[in-house]
């Protein structure tokens, strides 16, 4: 079955054409990521009324490069939770439009599970069960156990900041713009993470597969307070420090969850699982026999309708 998937959570006007739950016939993203680099983050009014004037585009262009016509369609998915309400209401009339019009069964997807979705995409074999999912993204740094389609338990979950929206902060107090996490990977490369020794959060305890990153960043802007001289190697190196501080802690925490869960399989979803240091941190500390899996295209990690797509296919079985 051919699926329709509407993606507004955001700051990214998302519509795709997924056949059953793998196959991507189209993936059409219209992003506003230049308009919210002017206020060093998403605005939420302006996200919306960027969403207002590309979805009716966005959804064209999908169904045009999917060869696809409405008939064609089996069902309409769509991002209903969690995100900017304004931004979701956009995605959520839109889709409840379009069933109106043409008939069809309406499914909902929370935005969360279409990331852990994103990994199914392009996949030419079924997924081994129980798998562990370390979904990291702007908003959102879970641990979720999936013990078949669609049943999740939550091993750990963000207490703050997640791991995306501490990059975006980082970022903002070293004056690199938004979005944090490309441009703080890339100077990364060009620093010591050895140069500053910054704090890796919750490793034991109670909250031994829990996030919380706050701290981390307020490290970061006490050591930028008391630097007298801030030069382009200061900021490499403060980078590379705070990105192997998190990456760390994300992989150190996983590794412990796959452990703790004797998984078959191990997942990285969200913006942040296109970080290369994290897919290599995560791969080296993984026993060799254990798979690990990624999302197929780059593409897949950020937000997307392909995903909700495939998410709805697999929660409609």
């Amino acid at each position: 079955m051919k699926i329709f998937g509407i993606e507004t959570s955001c700051d990214e006007t998302a519509a795709a054409v997924v056949e059953d739950g793998v196959k991507v016939l189209s993936n059409v993203i219209a992003s506003s990521v230049d308009l919210h680099q002017a206020t060093g983050g998403v605005v939420p009014e302006v996200a919306a009324r960027e969403h207002l004037r590309q979805i009716s585009p966005v959804i064209d262009r999908a169904l045009l490069d999917a060869g696809c016509e409405w008939k064609d369609i089996g069902a309409i998915a769509v991002t209903t939770n969690p995100g900017l309400i304004a931004s979701l209401l956009v995605g959520i009339n839109t889709a409840q439009t379009i069933v109106y019009i043409h008939q069809k069964p309406l499914i909902e997807v929370d935005h969360v599970i279409g990331h852990i979705y994103a990994n199914f995409l392009e996949r030419k074999t079924p997924p081994k069960f129980p798998l562990l999912v370390l979904t990291v993204s702007g908003g959102h740094n879970e641990l979720m156990l999936m013990r078949g389609h669609h049943d999740f338990v939550k091993l750990g979950e963000t207490l703050d900041d997640a791991a995306g929206e501490a990059f975006d902060k980082v970022a903002r107090l070293l004056g690199l713009g938004y979005p944090g996490g490309p441009v703080i990977s890339r100077l990364a490369e060009k620093g010591d993470p050895a140069a500053f020794q910054f704090p890796r959060p919750m490793l034991d305890g109670e909250n031994k597969l829990n996030f919380s990153f706050s701290g981390l960043k307020s490290a970061v802007r006490r050591e930028v307070e008391q630097l007298k001289k801030i030069d382009d190697q200061t900021i490499a190196d403060l980078c590379a420090g705070f990105q192997q501080a998190v990456i760390e802690v994300l992989a150190d925490k996983l590794v412990l969850a796959a452990q703790e869960h004797e998984v078959k399989e191990v997942h990285l979803a969200g913006g942040v699982s296109a970080n290369r240091l994290l897919r290599q941190m995560a791969r080296e500390k993984l026993p060799d026999s254990l798979p690990l899996y990624w999302p197929a295209q780059q593409i897949y990690c950020t937000d997307n309708a392909a995903m909700i797509a495939a998410a709805a296919h697999f929660q409609s079985e």
